[in-house]
């Protein structure tokens, strides 16, 4: 029998050249190979081991030959076992070689701190590394959540999660699922936008996969350097338009590292599943380029032949080395760039703009459920927006689709009743020839209007949707214009972060003497006007990406749809209660995230297979309970 050893303290596993070679180029006996562990009860330095057999090995391959047949809950399958067994089974905690003692307590994936039972501290050498203490995940919860809120700033906040994730990554989860309207603002938008600005400054551990254009030719070698083999979503920015403030260059990587935690979090998606990737191309922002703390390539952005060649580079060792099924979705791209690379690889990839789909698929689940509160359906409304790029034109879109699948009506037709004001008024036929491409399908007859409040004022729409990313420009006139003529004025002010929301919370309620719908990009507090309190809404894409990806995924899908994000909409619109409607909101509460994802998972993975788009027959016979199985739980394993 042939052993693979691995030492207790050095831990370090099996060169990545020869763990890359089959048991048969090894000229080993496939049946007989076993992977060991160190014996607890002997020497400490490893020469007297322990054998366990994992698995029966396959087709001449080693245990860290990694298979790619699917299992049962719709991921890769595990090979150490975990996925298969059940939260009370005991597991073995294997990297590439078993981690114990100090080196247990350094890896995020398997460190439990001061949870760890005295049996595992016996028996994987943690005795006298920890206090004698042994407390449960629960109390550890509790006394992370103490810690955080005795930090004034958001920014200490988001670092001290961050610092979380990096040490014990299942009390993370655990810690963000349980307190997830708490902590959504610290690990996401609006704290993450800071975060990005100060990347420089804050980064200590790096978090992802960095390509520059120093990495070009050889971006599948470093895509084989990430140590996890499975994955199944990316998300990947260049980092030029973060949020609405600008281009971050690398230091965007913050946006990626977010999403993805949310993924896990809200989507039941496994965190060894997931890969943040930041493409470096350059930055044109003079205060990063002159920054002795930026950590990117300190030249201006390159364009044209050369960005292309870099990401499509990137985009075929994706799929060479991850396959069909990976899901890339892409962020914060600029709008010159992100409409060419969703129209590029949507017909070869499993690719999605969240920006663009994700946004639009949240914002018309608000408006379907608003529907309740105003009356009339979609096509009886007039909307307008103040802000033509990759949100307002993706939104624009997808509510035309929904009104074109609702009145039977061409797309061309509905497409009529939504207008578009950009920085240079509104989009009209006159200034067809000088529009970008994704803005002229919006270019209606119509004579030029200059301004905002012009456009309100003479279209007089029932619906207004800011997607500017420019703060402050829903003012006083404009809202008491849309007031004037609606009843109750439907108001989304969608930027983020914060500072650039097209109005305050308290502005649109103020303003409209309380008769406003409203929701926003970035969270604001409720409100309270002449005696009654108004709870806000929040338009945030983090109620559609998590579960829509889980669909994806659970179903083996190969090809974004645009029904799959109508279907995503309604469910997100079912999940509206009266008592929801009652306090004016058009998003129910993010306490049931888990919930509601499962349910949005299930409608999109049903649409995939409507579509013949899913690969992983049979289809489960139900969605439901199929996507809540596929979702992975912080809670702790115990170890042998």
């Amino acid at each position: 029998m042939i052993s693979l050893k691995s030492t207790f303290l050095g831990n370090a596993g099996i060169s990545g050249s020869y763990s890359r070679l089959s048991a048969k180029q090894r000229g080993l006996a496939p049946s007989k190979l076993k992977v060991v562990a160190l014996n607890p009860n002997r020497e400490r330095n490893g020469s007297v081991l322990m054998e366990s057999t994992l698995q029966e090995l396959r087709d001449g391959a080693t245990v860290l030959d990694l298979d790619n047949k699917a299992t049962v809950a719709g991921g890769v399958q595990d090979i150490y076992g975990e996925d298969s067994a059940t939260e009370d089974q005991l597991v073995t905690p294997w990297s590439l070689s078993v981690a114990s003692g100090y080196s247990l307590l350094r890896d995020p994936h398997h460190n439990k701190g001061l949870a760890f039972s005295d049996k595992e501290r016996d028996a994987h050498y943690l005795r006298g590394l920890l206090p004698p203490t042994v407390i449960s995940q629960d109390l550890q919860v509790k006394k992370m959540m103490h810690i955080i809120r005795q930090y004034q700033l958001p920014l200490q906040k988001y670092m001290a999660m961050m610092d979380l994730q990096e040490t014990n990554e299942r009390l993370f989860y655990k810690l963000l699922i349980e307190n997830v309207e708490e902590m959504l603002p610290v690990v996401y938008t609006p704290t993450v936008g800071e975060a990005c600005q100060k990347y420089g400054s804050i980064f200590s551990r790096p978090q992802g996969l960095y390509i520059s254009l120093k990495e070009k030719g050889r971006i599948l070698e470093v895509l084989r350097n990430w140590p996890e083999k499975n994955i199944q979503v990316i998300v990947v920015t260049d980092g030029e338009r973060i949020l609405g403030l600008g281009d971050l260059g690398c230091q965007g990587m913050g946006i990626p590292v977010g999403k993805l935690s949310l993924y896990t979090a809200l989507g039941g998606v496994r965190p060894s599943y997931c890969l943040p990737v930041t493409i470096d191309v350059g930055t044109n922002n003079e205060k990063l380029l002159n920054d002795e703390f930026y950590i990117g390539l300190k030249q201006r952005r390159a364009t044209g032949q050369e960005y292309d060649e870099l990401l499509h580079e990137f985009m075929s060792a994706v799929k060479q080395n991850y396959g069909e099924r990976v899901l890339i979705q892409f962020e914060d791209f600029a709008n010159h760039n992100a409409f060419d690379l969703l129209a590029q690889y949507g017909t070869t990839h499993l690719v999605f703009n969240d920006d663009i789909q994700g946004t639009a698929s949240v914002v018309l689940s608000g408006l379907v459920a608003a529907l309740k509160l105003v009356g009339g359906t979609l096509a009886d409304h007039k909307f307008l927006f103040l802000g033509a790029g990759e949100a307002g034109t993706g939104i624009a879109e997808l509510i035309a689709l929904e009104m074109s699948k609702q009145t039977k009506m061409p797309v061309e037709e509905t497409r009529e009743k939504i207008w578009l004001v950009d920085s240079k008024g509104l989009i009209v036929k006159s200034r067809k020839e000088s529009l970008q491409h994704f803005k002229k399908p919006w270019a209606h007859e119509h004579e030029p209007i200059n301004t905002l409040l012009d456009a309100v004022n003479d279209l007089r729409p029932t619906v207004l949707i800011g997607t500017s990313g420019v703060g402050r420009t829903f003012t006083k006139e404009v809202v008491e214009a849309m007031a004037s003529f609606n009843e109750t004025p439907v108001i989304l002010a969608l930027s983020n972060p914060t500072s650039q929301s097209e109005c305050t919370a308290e502005e649109a309620y103020t303003w409209t003497k309380g008769r406003a719908i409203f929701a926003s990009g970035s969270p604001f507090a409720p409100v309270e006007y002449e005696g009654k309190v108004y709870v806000p809404g929040q338009a945030n894409n983090a109620y559609i990406f998590p579960g829509f990806g889980l669909g994806l995924i659970m179903s083996g899908t190969i090809r974004v749809h645009d029904d799959m994000l109508l279907a995503a909409s309604e469910a997100l619109a079912s999940e509206v209660t009266q008592e929801n409607y009652d306090k004016g909101l058009i998003y129910p509460p993010f306490t049931n995230i888990r919930k509601i994802s499962a349910n949005i998972a299930a409608k999109v993975a049903a649409k995939a297979y409507e579509l013949g788009l899913a690969t992983r027959l049979p289809q489960p016979k139900d969605l439901v309970k199929h996507a809540e199985s596929c979702m992975y739980s912080p809670s702790y394993r115990s170890y042998r």
